[in-house]
């Protein structure tokens, strides 16, 4: 039996790893389906590709930011997007084990809650917009012309990107120990916010969006901020915020996903 108390994190990386092994496994088991929901995942970002071509075909900058930052700016959001569905899908079933009480078989195996229901499942369409994610910012790279010296800042930002994205996405989706229900309504807003905002230049929005996606709701800090930082748009020193993000995000998801446990009272209550 494994040593629990002595190597903790080890233990619990095992747990995390068997779990997402078992999901892929599974995965290989019906091709089809993960071909289409790969593709699915695809689509809707070849459209965001499309959109942007056609809009820089008409206007050379929108709000000072030019046709391969903006492809930047949209493709570490998708692929911090993607890489939620493939590291922590699970999370998302939060709402629906609470109802049904299975939590408490959860609760009774050595190892953190939110481990084993994060890796719980994977969303096939992850694969799709991880893929093509990282074509959209390695193509805007290149255009931008960006260089070699550059690579460091751009893998810590999209490092702390993908932290981010999972601990606000876990943090909102714990919001259904005391809501309850089935879907995650506000990590579902932070996801349109993001998609609808975070896409598109932070200059184009009122002081309140920027107060609300900078220090409140950090999700400036998965795309905006390290693109900015890399293209010229903000100083170099901002390069400091996206891991004092993923750090608070971190904290504040483990926080709020323990007093969801307390609270937590099993089925039928």
């Amino acid at each position: 039996m494994a040593d629990t108390t002595t190597h903790p994190v080890r233990h619990t990386g095992g747990v995390y790893g068997r779990s997402i092994v078992a999901q892929i496994r599974a995965i290989t088991e019906y091709p089809a389906d993960f071909w289409v929901m790969a593709s699915a995942g695809v689509m809707w970002n070849v459209l965001q590709f499309a959109f942007l071509t056609v809009l820089f075909a008409a206007v050379p900058d929108v709000a000072g930011w030019r046709y391969h930052e903006m492809l930047m700016l949209s493709g570490l959001l998708t692929v911090a997007a993607g890489s939620t569905a493939l590291l922590c899908d699970g999370i998302w079933s939060t709402g629906t084990y609470v109802l049904k009480g299975e939590i408490d078989y959860r609760i009774t195996r050595p190892a953190p809650v939110v481990v084993q229901v994060a890796s719980s499942h994977i969303g096939m369409q992850g694969f799709g917009e991880v893929a093509f994610g990282l074509v959209m910012t390695v193509y805007g790279w290149i255009g931008a012309g960006m260089g070699l010296a550059a690579i460091p800042a751009g893998v810590l930002g999209l490092a702390c990107a993908i932290v981010i994205e999972c601990a606000l996405i876990t943090m909102l989706c714990a919001v259904n120990f005391w809501i309850k229900g089935t879907n995650s309504v506000f990590a579902f807003v932070m996801l349109d916010l993001q998609h609808n905002a975070m896409t598109l230049p932070l200059a184009l929005f009122p002081a309140a969006v920027k107060l609300v996606t900078m220090f409140v709701l950090p999700v400036a800090f998965v795309n905006f901020v390290p693109v900015a930082v890399l293209t010229g748009h903000l100083g170099p020193w901002w390069l400091v915020g996206p891991p004092l993000a993923a750090a608070a995000s971190v904290l504040a998801a483990v926080g709020v996903y323990r007093l969801g446990l307390r609270s937590y009272d099993s089925s039928g209550h």
